[in-house]
């Protein structure tokens, strides 16, 4: 690969055999280099595409301003990352989290302080997410002996969602809302506390990013299952109203119609948590 651009003295950006724009990282692979050399391939640990044109100017820009040992911390809490989250993350966690760290280092380093006010539901929601998070604070605290808090745990694992998710920071945080309040509508409903320790919360847990997603960008999926959708609001009448209340809540607070497949598959994971509480027979089965 030849030179194309010298971000700093570690990075340099390139093009691939398929005339693709690349970042490459190794210690000393731009210093007291020019444009038009030839990289030493003995120097590169690492090689980065991103989507777009775009994506790759934020990513060189990013790069330019953080230090290698910073990035190299970043690196190893995505390699973590993908064996903790099983879904795919978009290429933007690198800039999203390599921006995040440096500037959570370089405000602690001047004593001031990140309080994150959703700690609680990013725990709660995004267990295995807010797991990246802790680790990337201990790595952080191992390689540089800055001490980050939970808070920007939690902060960290918010990038991780939104690498999940394919969102914006202001969207993320209006899906863990989202969630909350949906949680929130269940729990008053039928008057019971949800059992957040089995696979039935975990799945609807799931299900509810995306459906939160989905409420915040106006993106639905529009089914024509109507024999299907008359047997569950027959099956299970007190979760389908339940979900009802949470058509009602949603069309007020977006502004966004809430087609009939989304209750229904909501109905079905109301009914799966509350079997956790009351047993084989279902909620809203007529006996």
């Amino acid at each position: 690969m030849i030179i194309d651009k010298i971000i700093n003295n570690n990075i340099v950006s390139s093009f691939d055999d398929k005339g693709k724009e690349v970042v490459v990282m190794g210690r000393g692979l731009g210093f007291q280099c020019k444009p038009g050399q030839k990289i030493d391939e003995t120097r590169i640990e690492k090689v980065f595409r991103m989507e777009n044109d775009k994506e790759q100017e934020r990513f060189r820009s990013v790069l330019a301003d953080i230090s290698m040992e910073n990035i190299q911390i970043c690196s190893e809490i995505i390699a973590y990352a993908k064996t903790v989250i099983p879904n795919k993350l978009s290429k933007n966690i690198y800039i999203t989290l390599m921006d995040h760290i440096n500037f959570a280092i370089a405000r602690q380093k001047e004593g001031l302080h990140f309080t994150n006010a959703l700690r609680w539901e990013i725990k709660k929601f995004y267990h295995p997410e807010y797991t990246v998070g802790l680790k990337a604070v201990e790595l952080v605290k191992q390689r540089t002996g800055i001490d980050l808090s939970e808070d920007e745990a939690a902060s960290i694992a918010l990038h991780f969602v939104n690498a999940e998710l394919g969102t914006e920071m202001p969207n993320t945080i209006d899906i863990t809302k989202l969630i909350q309040n949906v949680l929130k509508i269940i729990t008053y409903h039928f008057q019971i506390n949800i059992i957040e320790d089995s696979l039935n919360y975990e799945r609807f847990l799931t299900h509810l990013k995306f459906f939160s997603q989905r409420v915040v960008t106006n993106r639905y999926n529009h089914g024509e299952e109507e024999e299907f959708y008359e047997i569950i609001r027959k099956q299970y009448p007190d979760s389908y109203e339940c979900a009802g209340k949470i058509k009602a809540y949603v069309e007020k607070e977006y502004k966004v119609p809430l087609p009939e497949e989304e209750m229904i598959y909501l109905t079905i994971h109301i009914t799966r948590i509350l079997k956790d509480h009351q047993g084989k027979n279902g909620p809203g089965t007529k006996e």
